[in-house]
């Protein structure tokens, strides 16, 4: 086997066989435990980077393997997958050092990391896939990997919010089968091919299509969170915190909007979705969830639950960008992809620190609580500030291009919605901000944590300081020539040129 085709499973080996050796470890073989975690994230890292510098300078990385007749399993970089797999592969590094920490003395940590191993393999096969049916296989993957995870307190109320997550996203994989196998019958193929490959079908096919398209998009919409399909992303906050960063910022609700951006992209192709008039109905989904989210999240205390509202939102920027239309649109959700997944990983690791260093969960109890975590508070204070789209960082960068690429569509009414949802978001964040930067403590804290550490510990303090870092740093750098947003281009100009 070429080197071409080897590397694509090669990525996917990388958290693949570290995982499956992780579930046969004792619990005391900590440092062997933490030795495979971050190999394997690090190598990861190494060839995701050699696999970018090829596909920028033309290379073609592509693994087929033999799976149905007709039928084969395909694993493939191009500018879309790298996208995702730069997001998954970097932020998968980043959570395996805060949940050592966050999992430190804890029972059941081989059992935990070897399926959050397995969920990163499933979500860079999501990324990879080179065909709908390639995608089906490792979305449900996915769906299987993180279900221990959510459940895995053991408490009753874990339980039945993994009840909950399985009997939504079961039956969004159902949907999503159902779209696929009607689709394979009327198009022969289901390859995701630049520009999609059912523009060429005669018109007696659309009323079907446009059936297949619904199917399609609300299955995929249960793991985007996308109203009505949201409900089990709020009670999933009972997980622990590494698997609430996972869930909103790497792997579930990104592999639904990734997902939806494939299928208008690459089964359907933009002008053709557009042609058949579904684009529109989607973006106003979109729309509404962006608000409804908002609107949710300013009557939570639970920290937690604000946030995970906040993800309901933030989340259908990505796909109202994609259904708007347009080249400058494209680029706004495209970069917003991996903006969300900073900003909002950043959240909920500081949320994490809060509530495993001074039991901190709802925000009526945060008054005061940056004089005691400045650092933690200070991350939290980026990320959220990005949220709400102030410049110079990353969220105001991809809120520019959505507003502009509405507005370069004919679309202004999305401007609206933008607009509306920013001040709910400032509307959200900021008197968090304000009880813990300018209110007197509510509570006596330690000076120390109980441990003598100043704040926390290093493995909870610096993933955070990390993403905040990046959150400033790709709004700053967003001109620069190696930037996100030029990748985004990048991408579009495959989809847009004429």
């Amino acid at each position: 086997m070429s080197w071409s085709a080897t590397l694509p499973l090669l990525v996917l080996a990388s958290s693949l066989l570290p995982g499956l050796v992780i579930f046969f470890l004792p619990e005391e073989r900590v440092a062997t435990r933490t030795i495979l975690n971050l190999s394997g994230a690090v190598l990861k890292l190494v060839l995701v980077g050699v696999m970018i510098r090829g596909v920028y300078h033309g290379y073609h990385y592509e693994t087929s393997l033999a799976l149905l007749p007709g039928l084969d399993l395909v694993l493939r970089a191009d500018p879309l997958s790298l996208l995702f797999v730069v997001l998954s592969s970097v932020l998968w590094l980043v959570t395996t050092v805060y949940a050592i920490g966050y999992l430190e003395g804890s029972p059941n940590r081989s059992r935990f990391f070897g399926f959050f191993s397995l969920c990163v393999t499933a979500t860079i096969g999501v990324a990879l896939a080179g065909n709908l049916i390639t995608f089906l296989l490792f979305y449900e993957l996915l769906t299987l990997a993180t279900y221990p995870l959510i459940v895995h307190r053991g408490t009753e109320e874990a339980r039945r919010a993994g009840r909950t997550y399985l009997f939504y996203t079961v039956g969004g994989g159902a949907l999503l089968l159902i779209g696929t196998v009607w689709l394979y019958a009327i198009a022969n193929t289901l390859e995701f091919t630049a520009r999609g490959f059912l523009s060429g079908l005669d018109d007696t096919c659309h009323p079907a299509l446009v059936i297949i398209f619904v199917l399609l998009i609300a299955g995929l919409g249960v793991k985007a969170a996308l109203i009505p399909l949201h409900g089990w992303l709020p009670q999933a906050m009972i997980a622990p915190a590494p698997v609430s960063a996972l869930l909103h910022a790497v792997a579930v609700v990104k592999a639904g909007a990734f997902g939806i951006m494939r299928v208008i992209h690459d089964v359907y192709g933009i002008q053709f979705a557009a042609g058949l008039g579904v684009l529109l109905p989607l973006a106003v989904v979109a729309a509404a969830t962006i608000i409804y989210g908002s609107m949710r999240a300013l009557f939570q205390d639970d920290l937690k639950r604000r946030l995970a509202f906040s993800t309901v939102s933030q989340v259908s920027y990505i796909v109202l960008g994609t259904a708007v239309a347009g080249p400058v649109a494209t680029i706004g959700g495209l970069i917003h992809l991996v903006h969300q997944g900073v900003m909002k990983i950043t959240l909920f690791f500081c949320a994490g620190n809060l509530a495993e260093t001074l039991g901190i969960h709802k925000i009526s109890e945060m008054n005061g609580v940056g004089q005691r975590m400045p650092w933690t508070m200070a991350a939290f204070t980026i990320g959220a500030f990005g949220m709400i789209g102030v410049p110079p960082l990353a969220g105001f960068v991809s809120k520019w291009y959505l507003g502009l690429g509405a507005l370069d569509a004919g679309q202004e009414w999305v401007v609206y919605v933008l607009a509306g949802s920013g001040l709910l978001n400032a509307a959200y964040f900021l008197p968090i901000l304000y009880a813990a930067w300018f209110k007197p403590p509510a509570a006596s804290w330690p000076s120390e944590s109980s441990s003598g550490r100043c704040e926390t510990a290093w493995t909870l303090l610096v993933p955070p300081m990390v993403t905040a870092v990046l959150t400033l740093g790709m709004g700053l750098l967003a001109s620069a020539p190696f930037s996100l947003l030029e990748w985004a281009r990048f991408i579009t100009s495959l989809e847009y040129a004429p």
